[in-house]
């Protein structure tokens, strides 16, 4: 048999457990109240209700100028680069090659042009000097020929085998003379084919000389246009090796250096999915985001879209998408191409429009409602009509401006129309 205080203790023991269930049991019913009438909350806004489109992309530029290796010109070997994804001004050096092997390629033609004009001045000189001659001998057989003539004419007075002899003479001096006047036309044919060939070698040294000035003028490369210089890959050491031309690296002819985008024709390109393409027309104004600059809205308009889908190889499978370019209005000086960013295409405007988050539109009896805070603290849940979506926000009717909708859906005990 039980002791009275051994059954006092027992009946203290279950009361106080049943005091601390009840107790854990209330502050978890309070916890629950709590949690339903007080979730995270935001208010219906009104005015202009932008519709958008959205698409990522990256920048790209219009108009850029490409700088390469000059052609046919041996040992290029980099020495100076401007700095990399620098600004800079047109006119303003870019690449500088090591000129040592041009100037001495420069001094061996100029070498081998001075020892070709010398050679045609030598062969001008002597043309001259036969020429001289030739002019010498001409006249002596003209003289000749002339004294046989007038001896000739004496036949009359002197014997006949006087004037035979003369007739003899005169026709000898005749045939000098001719033959003279042969050789002087041979002297001069061959004194102006041998100057013509060492001035074709004199002028042969000088395009040669004027090469090698080109080619030292080549190693330096100036920018044509003002923007930033972006250094392309060099490929000489292999695909798998490939890495920006650098100060030491040799490059081949006609090599692509670098390239420098004109920033002032920066846009947005971007990939829109089929069942956007219908919605997006050239004319649309588009608000850029790009991801280095979070907090900065970019004003920009659509210039074109793609007529056919485009493949980009950025991900496996291939992504077929058309292309929407966006120009920028007013680019900031520290945007480059090829950043990554999104582009919210405005594809119409509804003035006066009540809208509210995305996640506060929920699902009742098929249609859509929002939980809208009553002034007693409880909430109702009230149906609306959607007149727009936006990835994150949406424009609808049936509630006033200013209303507190919960973000989160309600467990509602009696449900409301």
């Amino acid at each position: 048999m039980k002791s009275p205080r051994r059954s006092k203790r027992i009946i203290l023991a279950v009361s106080v457990v049943a005091v601390a269930i009840a107790v854990t049991g209330g502050v978890y019913r309070m916890r629950k109240v709590q949690a339903a009438v007080n979730p995270p909350t935001a208010r219906a806004r009104k005015g202009e209700f932008a519709v958008i489109v959205v698409c990522r992309g990256e920048l790209s530029v219009k108009r850029s100028v490409q700088i390469t290796a000059p052609i046919n010109v041996p040992d290029l070997k980099i020495l100076w680069l401007a700095p990399p994804g620098g600004h800079i001004k047109a006119g303003e050096p870019v690449v500088r090659f090591d000129p040592s092997s041009a100037r001495q390629q420069l001094d061996e033609k100029n070498a081998v042009l001075k020892q070709a004009q010398a050679t045609v001045d030598q062969a001008v000189a002597q043309a001259r000097i036969t020429a001289e001659q030739d002019k010498l001998d001409l006249a002596n057989a003209r003289y000749q020929v002339e004294r046989a003539r007038l001896e000739a004419s004496k036949q009359a007075i002197v014997s006949l085998i006087q004037g035979e002899e003369s007739k003899v003479d005169l026709q000898s001096a005749e045939m000098k003379l001719k033959v003279q006047e042969a050789t002087v036309n041979l002297h001069k044919a061959s004194d102006t084919a041998k100057i013509a060939s060492v001035t074709q070698q004199r002028d042969k040294a000088q395009a040669e000389v004027d090469l090698a000035n080109e080619r030292l003028g080549e190693m330096e490369i100036k920018a044509a246009i003002e923007g930033v210089v972006v250094y392309q890959m060099n490929t000489s050491q292999g695909w798998m090796n490939r890495q920006p031309f650098k100060v030491g690296d040799h490059a081949w002819s006609g090599a692509p250096l670098a390239v420098i985008p004109d920033l002032s024709t920066l846009r947005m390109e971007g990939r829109l999915d089929e069942v956007d393409r219908g919605r997006v027309v050239s004319g649309q104004d588009v608000r850029v985001h790009v991801d280095a600059f979070p907090e900065q809205t970019i004003p920009a308009q659509v210039s074109a879209v793609s007529p056919l889908t485009l493949v980009t190889f950025g991900e496996w499978p291939p992504v077929r998408s058309f292309h929407v370019y966006a120009e920028i209005q007013k680019p900031d000086p520290r945007l480059r191409p090829d950043m990554n960013g999104t582009m919210d295409v405005i594809t119409a405007r509804i003035p006066n429009a009540i809208s509210v988050p995305g996640k506060a539109i929920f699902t009742r009896d098929g249609k859509p409602v929002v939980y809208t805070a009553q002034k007693d603290g409880s909430y109702r849940a009230v149906n609306v009509e959607i007149v727009a979506r936006n990835p994150d926000e949406v424009a609808v009717r049936g509630i006033p401006e200013n209303s507190l909708v919960s973000l989160t859906e309600l467990d509602l005990e009696k449900k409301q129309p």
